[in-house]
């Protein structure tokens, strides 16, 4: 907890200083008033007592009061900035964080439950440290003023007090010790109701093909209810804290009153009106005692669940990032060259690797292809030339230099990459293809059509309610496979990089539309290297070079007439989807 705190800034740092002076002074005022009061009762008693002196004790009890609101409203408004300028920071860290995430690091966690640690989690805190700095500081500092004022006020009445708020302590200790292991499940229970509503929302297509409504209906039924329980269980822990603290409150005031009334009934009449000023003073004192104690014991409610966010968020702060950025933004010698020089490579938590020895070279212009049965590698392969991996043996460079040694955003700028499966984000057609800094000036709108004619995107962008500016829903879910596919390769085009990356993206277009976009894009990027990876053999049969991956092993490297003479692998891949008088005619 207290290592997350050091995310506050200077200026919450001085609202925290300027809360903790005004929260002295308003426990001084409210200190004051039983003093006041006891002046008051005194002056009463006394024969002879004028009104004008009643009514200046009076003023000044309400001058305290109208002090201790002031300061109080003062406190609660900085508290609310320190708050909400802490939790702003910490979500910014956070989000920024998981920016530097590599697939490695986001295997490790959930989206669910980075969704609930970047919001619950960080709401925990927050709240914690909005009251913790009205209250947290006041009580104790209240709490040993008012016993100091109290101590020589009687005996009987100090030891009473001293048991009541032992009985207190003792209440908030047990119930802490039964809850505060429960809070932690609270926050994963918490995890699991996000992941499986996510589940349900982004698959809802096909849970309603397999009429699987009712079957997930069970599964968040489960969680939902293992929540409701525990927090059931919690919530009735806790509610014995209210009773008691009233239970507490209560006898302590009759307890005063009883002890008081027996010294009165036993003391001389020159001691009966010094004891009964000092009965009203201690009264006041050994509530606000109590007070203190209760308003730590709300402290200590929320404690537990805020140190258990905490840790969380300490979780994604801390983690440890594989991929380490570069410094290298400078000239290189090659332009568009990809080399692999012996690559192996493995997932951290396995055994055994998925890539290995593979060694080639792609010059300027040229088409590199990859092609193998499913597993075999080759997403992965080409996803370590932006590094979104780094080979665990070998080297990977990139114009000449080993990608490790690049800036990242000057490594991305050099590439255009079109995913496996397209994403589209929430905005416009245009917006979606001028998407992101390609550390060159921003695409104009003639460059951003041009991108989408050679991506055929145009005839279908055209039909749109308001064309370029056409929105798109998130995720894309208003247009179709094909044409998401389209508008991704588009983006590609209009970075205008120096090397392409096409990891299986033409699977989702027809075979007519994927001859002709590859026809345009073989024009339009002439001086560009491509790297593509296909299942069609059809989509890679005209590469310079054409690598046939099993097994995560180089089994062939040529051309598509090399290959079919040279490579049992690639050849039957090639009967599988081609005739052999279609192969020989190609």
């Amino acid at each position: 907890m207290f290592k997350l705190f050091k995310n506050l800034s200077k200026k919450d740092r001085l609202y925290i200083v300027i809360c903790l002076i005004l929260i002295v002074f308003q426990v001084w005022l409210e200190l004051k008033m039983p003093d006041y009061m006891s002046e008051i009762t005194r002056l009463v008693q006394t024969e002879g007592s004028k009104m004008k002196d009643i009514v200046e004790q009076g003023i000044y009890m309400l001058l305290c009061a109208g002090g201790s609101l002031a300061s109080a409203v003062v406190v609660g408004y900085f508290a609310a900035q320190v708050a909400s300028s802490f939790s702003a920071t910490v979500r910014s860290k956070i989000f920024r964080k998981i920016q530097e995430f590599g697939i490695q690091e986001m295997k490790k966690f959930q989206t669910s439950s980075l969704i609930t640690r970047t919001t619950n989690d960080v709401n925990q805190v927050e709240m914690l440290i909005g009251m913790g700095l009205q209250v947290m500081a006041k009580a104790p500092i209240m709490a040993v003023w008012a016993i100091l004022k109290i101590l020589n006020k009687g005996v009987e009445w100090s030891i009473l007090t001293a048991v009541c708020v032992i009985v207190l302590l003792a209440t908030v200790g047990t119930l802490m010790a039964i809850v505060l292991p429960k809070f932690s499940l609270v926050q994963k229970l918490i995890d699991k109701i996000n992941g499986v509503t996510r589940e349900n929302l982004t698959g809802i297509r096909v849970i309603r093909a397999f009429n699987a409504e009712k079957y997930q209906a069970n599964r968040f039924e489960k969680v939902n209810n293992d929540l409701t329980n525990l927090q059931m269980f919690n919530q009735r822990c806790l509610s014995v804290m209210m009773p008691v603290m009233n239970l507490v409150m209560h006898s302590l005031t009759l307890g005063i009153y009883i002890i008081g009334a027996i010294l009165i009934n036993n003391a001389g009449m020159l001691d009966k009106l010094t004891l009964f000023s000092n009965m009203v003073v201690f009264s006041s004192y050994g509530m606000q005692v109590i007070m203190s104690f209760l308003m730590l014991a709300l402290i200590f409610m929320m404690w537990p669940r805020s140190e258990v966010s905490a840790k969380r968020i300490n979780e994604i702060l801390d983690e440890e990032i594989a991929i380490k950025n570069g410094n290298f933004k400078g000239n290189t010698k090659e332009t568009g060259t990809i080399e692999f020089k012996n690559v192996s490579f493995k997932y951290p938590d396995a055994d055994e690797y998925l890539l290995e020895g593979i060694s080639f070279k792609a010059k300027k212009g040229e088409t590199i292809a990859f092609i193998g049965s499913t597993g075999s590698g080759k997403s992965t392969l080409i996803n370590l030339i932006p590094r979104f991996y780094d080979a665990t043996s070998g080297e990977v460079l990139v114009d000449g230099v080993n990608v490790k040694e690049y800036d990242e955003t000057f490594l991305h700028n050099k590439i255009g990459y079109i995913s496996q499966k397209a994403i589209m984000f929430t905005g416009t057609v245009k917006e979606n293809v001028a998407y992101g800094n390609n550390g060159k000036k921003e695409p104009t709108d003639s460059e951003i059509k041009k991108a989408i004619e050679v991506a055929q995107g145009t005839e279908f962008v055209e039909k749109m309610t308001d064309k370029y500016d056409s929105h798109i829903a998130r995720g894309g879910t208003n247009i179709s496979g094909g044409q998401k596919q389209r508008l991704s390769i588009a983006r590609a085009i209009a970075r205008n990089p120096e090397i392409y990356i096409f990891d299986d993206s033409f699977s989702a277009l027809d075979y007519k539309t994927d001859a002709t976009l590859r026809k345009e894009l073989k024009k339009y990027t002439k001086d560009a290297t491509s790297v593509i990876v296909a299942q069609r053999i059809g989509t890679i049969i005209n590469a310079d070079q054409i690598i046939v991956l099993d097994k995560g092993h180089c089994v062939g490297i040529g051309t598509h007439k090399e290959l079919l003479k040279n490579c049992k692998v690639y050849k039957e891949i090639a009967l599988s989807q081609l005739s052999k008088e279609e192969l020989e005619n190609a």
